[in-house]
């Protein structure tokens, strides 16, 4: 077996890790995971092949790069297109393959609610004052966002209008 076909194959088995396991056991139930009841639609009929264009063993490929290539360069821009078959096969096989790795992160992350960054928490001394941080200032831009995306964005809120910084204590 070739060395890159295991590693092709890692995505499938990371994204049904993800799926079946990892994601349920994060949620507390496996009732959670993805139901096992997939239905397939389209069956091939004895009218049409799975393989059409296709002989078995034919050494020649089934469809022509330089059209391939003139087609992309203008689709997206000249550059993007491959004038090459092997860079295009790498593609066409790396693409997917960590795209899915990184959707089974992500489900692996949403698994166990870390949705995101939570800044809602000021950092404050023994006297209850605030210490300025980047979470904070963070924090302010994300409330002013918000605002800037509200209907009524001329009512900016008071908390950052205000010189101090309000302490937020949850």
């Amino acid at each position: 077996m070739r060395p890159w076909i295991a590693v092709a194959y890692s995505a499938p088995v990371a994204a049904a890790t993800a799926v079946f396991l990892i994601y349920p056991i994060g949620q507390g139930s496996f009732s959670d995971g993805m139901p096992l009841g997939i239905l397939f639609d389209q069956e091939t009929t004895e009218n049409e092949s799975a393989n059409e264009g296709y002989r078995f063993g034919q050494e020649e490929e089934t469809y022509n790069i330089v059209a391939a290539h003139g087609y992309f360069g203008r689709l997206i821009f000249q550059y993007a297109s491959f004038n090459n078959s092997r860079s295009l096969h790498f593609f066409l096989a790396a693409w997917p393959v960590v795209g899915i790795w990184f959707t089974a992160l992500g489900i692996s992350t949403m698994a166990f609610n870390l949705n995101g960054f939570n800044f809602n928490q000021s950092v404050v001394d023994s006297q209850g004052r605030v210490i300025n941080t980047w979470a904070d200032i963070i924090n302010r831009a994300n409330l002013g966002m918000e605002v800037m995306h509200e209907r009524n964005a001329h009512n900016f809120p008071l908390d950052l209008a205000a010189v101090e910084v309000p302490s937020i204590e949850g």
